[in-house]
């Protein structure tokens, strides 16, 4: 009898799912959809219909940058990313893409006051690829981003010049060189009278050979630019900053070497953690008047500069975005060393959400840590910078990428 009674219970069950489109709706909500690994929340979850998977076309459409307009009074949907044009009528099995006919496997349908389209169209529209497997993998086409590979001294397990050519120094191949569009060079650093150091205590220092390099990176069509690096652990930087002389005793050391780069990368790490009040005001003044200064004068020969930041979300608070970004060219958010590995991507998006309300994305590159990533998290910071239509992303560093990274990079991306 107990059997009995259970077997009535599921067969009630099952075939409430099948009356019931709502219910059956609720039984689908657990689908996740994720675009470059990013998860998608939505207001109405993907739903199975016939064997079909519909997916919300204004919530996926949008976070790939496709402008969506709907006409109630006609019952079509319009969307376009401004080289595709999409058209679909509810109800209607044919779609149009760039005004061509398409044949749907199934009608697009409204539920909960949203658009559901197939799953397949929407990667087919849009040049996605799309991986089923319990949840809905997209991966949006390759956007075009300037991309920064910071080349400094490993071992030969981590060499920068064999990941990135491919070979073994002093011999060269193309290997990654198509995409990486410069080379970040950790090679100099500072003292605190403000005299170009070639090697510091923290092991940024230039090889033997480093000419051969810069040689490479004209064959391959690869921009470079000197890295100057300094921490503030020991209070070099402040005491730096704090003297007129120094300053300008580096500035005028970072252009004259600058002549052998196309720009200058400054990584001036550590400000703003300990200062509070008027006292940090002062080192967020200090560092944007070096800035400025260092900008004027690089710019007259014609050398770009562009600053590697602690994200705006970090514990650093010495970094006014605003104001520099109106004088570097580019800012490299290091939006990592949150703590956890792989970084965190919510905290990577904050962060870059927050520089970007106060500087041009165009001006903004995500800097990726990849001893922080694997080639599973690696995609879903890939697609914060795409998702936020930032200028590029910079990778620390060369000769710690995988095959798999280089891999995923090679899918996302198009080196400018």
């Amino acid at each position: 009898m107990k059997r009995l009674l259970l077997t009535v219970i599921m067969a009630t069950i099952m075939l409430t799912g099948i009356l019931n489109p709502a219910l059956a709706q609720q039984q689908n909500s657990s689908i996740p959809v994720l675009i470059d690994g990013i998860p998608i929340t939505m207001n109405t979850p993907p739903v199975i219909q016939d064997g079909r998977t519909m997916v919300p076309f204004r919530a996926l459409a949008e976070a790939l940058g496709v402008n969506v307009t709907w006409d109630g009074t006609a019952q079509t949907v319009h969307a376009t990313d401004g080289n595709r044009s999409i058209k679909l009528q509810i109800g209607s099995g044919t779609a149009y893409r760039n005004e061509a006919p398409v044949t749907l496997d199934a009608p697009p349908l409204v539920t909960g006051g949203r658009t559901l389209i197939p799953l397949r169209f929407f990667s087919e529209a849009f040049d996605c690829q799309v991986v089923w497997d319990g949840s809905v993998k997209i991966t949006s086409p390759p956007r075009e981003m300037f991309v920064t590979g910071f080349y400094a001294l490993g071992d030969p397990g981590t060499s920068s010049w064999t990941n990135l050519f491919g070979v073994q120094y002093p011999a060269t191949d193309q290997g990654k060189t198509g995409l990486v569009s410069e080379l970040a060079l950790g090679w100099y650093s500072l003292d605190e009278t403000g005299n170009l150091l070639t090697k510091s205590k923290q092991n940024w220092q230039r090889p033997d050979g480093w000419e051969d390099v810069l040689k490479a990176a004209g064959q391959y069509n690869l921009q470079t630019e000197m890295v100057v690096q300094l921490a503030d652990g020991d209070g070099t930087l402040t005491e730096l900053l704090a003297s007129d002389t120094a300053v300008q005793n580096s500035i005028s050391a970072i252009v004259a070497e600058a002549r052998l780069y196309g720009g200058v990368n400054l990584d001036f790490e550590g400000l703003g953690y300990s200062q509070t009040g008027a006292e940090l005001e002062a080192v967020r003044q200090s560092f944007n008047s070096y800035v400025s200064q260092l900008a004027k004068q690089l710019h007259t020969t014609g050398n770009s500069l562009s600053l590697s930041l602690h994200p705006p979300n970090s514990s650093f608070k010495g970094y006014d975005y605003q104001a520099l970004g109106q004088h570097a060219d580019q800012i490299i958010i290091m939006a990592y060393d949150y703590g956890t590995k792989p970084e965190p991507a919510h905290l990577v998006t904050q962060a870059v959400e927050m520089a970007a309300a106060v500087v041009p994305p165009a001006k903004l590159s995500l800097g990726v840590s990849i001893p922080s990533e694997t080639a599973e998290s690696l995609p879903a910071k890939i697609g914060i910078a795409k998702r936020y239509n930032l200028g590029g992303m910079s990778l620390w560093r060369l000769g710690l990428l995988s095959e798999q990274m280089w891999d995923t990079l090679e899918i996302n991306v198009q080196a400018k």
